[in-house]
């Protein structure tokens, strides 16, 4: 199965290690990274380490592509982004191991031109020939229509192709109505979106599971330390990852999505793709950069990953 992801709103991800960080302070740091970044770039890394064929669009600025077509190129990442004049914006990100805590500091993004976002569609047209998935990954920058994403997945339901979408705020609630295959928002995401506190499983589950439809027939919600929730139709599970020393969360969820689409290429079960998922995301929070350790790091992993089936309970 080949897959796309879109990134309409890619960065550059610059990582700085400092140890026990304080604002208002001269603070030391230890390390110093850039990586080629953005929600969809990351899915896409972590998917072509796994061994699949993948291709990535979207919007990127001319004057620093180069960080990106290295990137691509070490990973055979099959590049269809749009050129659009500028910069891509750099997000910078202070990770303090030793308090396993990382504050981001994101930059507004380039609005694209008219130009651009018809040879953008254009790409997506032809992509739509050869890729079975697309994830659609990140906020939608100043400049875009909230309704951005719905368009694409109406398109792409017309060609039959599966969508998988993380994003959050108008952009999800938008998307919705057009039907994406499979969703993935945190808990606060979409507790937000529904302008209601999330504080329980439980009512993760009562609000996840009024999104499940003919249409939308799997609902991930991600917790953090506390795993992730599971949903489909007919049945749901939590599944929570082992107690693991965290390095940085940053790209975590992208790896969780990853691994489901991995899972799903290899026509796996839900509880085996989730359980392949969140073998990524652990992945992701040990190590630094975007990529997966080798195969039997994944397989223990796994072995790791407690599932355990989701009951409602009545009062």
């Amino acid at each position: 199965m080949k897959i796309a992801t879109i990134t309409v709103n890619p960065a550059i991800d610059q990582t700085v290690s400092v140890d026990n960080f304080q604002t208002g302070a001269v603070n030391r740091s230890r390390d110093m990274r850039f990586d080629a970044g953005g929600k969809g770039v990351n899915v896409a890394s972590f998917l072509a380490d796994y061994g699949l064929n993948v291709a990535v669009t979207g919007f990127l600025g001319e004057e620093n592509a180069d960080v990106f077509e290295r990137h691509f190129a070490r990973k055979k990442i099959e590049d269809r982004f749009v050129r659009v004049p500028g910069e891509t914006r750099v997000n910078i990100k202070i990770m303090d191991e030793a308090n396993q805590v990382t504050t981001d500091l994101n930059t507004p993004g380039q609005i694209p031109g008219e130009y651009a976002i018809t040879r953008f569609y254009e790409q997506i047209e032809a992509l739509a020939q050869t890729c079975e998935c697309f994830v659609l990954s990140g906020n939608i920058q100043a400049g875009l229509p909230a309704d951005f994403y719905a368009e694409l997945i109406a398109f792409l339901k017309s060609k039959k192709r599966m969508t998988v979408l993380d994003t959050s705020g108008e952009a999800l609630s938008a998307a919705l109505k057009a039907g994406p295959n499979i969703i993935k928002p945190n808990i606060d995401e979409l507790g937000a979106m529904l302008n209601q506190s999330l504080n329980s499983i439980e009512e993760a589950h009562a609000a996840a599971i009024a999104l499940v439809n003919d249409d939308t027939k799997i609902v991930i919600i991600s917790m953090g330390s506390d795993g992730a929730l599971f949903i489909e139709k007919n049945a749901a599970f939590i599944v929570r990852p082992p107690s693991i020393s965290i390095k940085s969360t940053v790209g975590a969820g992208d790896a969780m999505v990853a691994g489901l689409v991995a899972g799903l290429s290899k026509k796996l079960s839900l509880q085996e793709c989730a359980r392949l998922a969140t073998a990524f995301s652990l992945s992701a929070v040990t190590r630094l950069g975007r990529d997966l350790p080798a195969s039997d790091v994944i397989n223990e992993f796994q072995k790791q990953v407690e599932i355990i089936p989701f009951v409602v309970t009545k009062s």
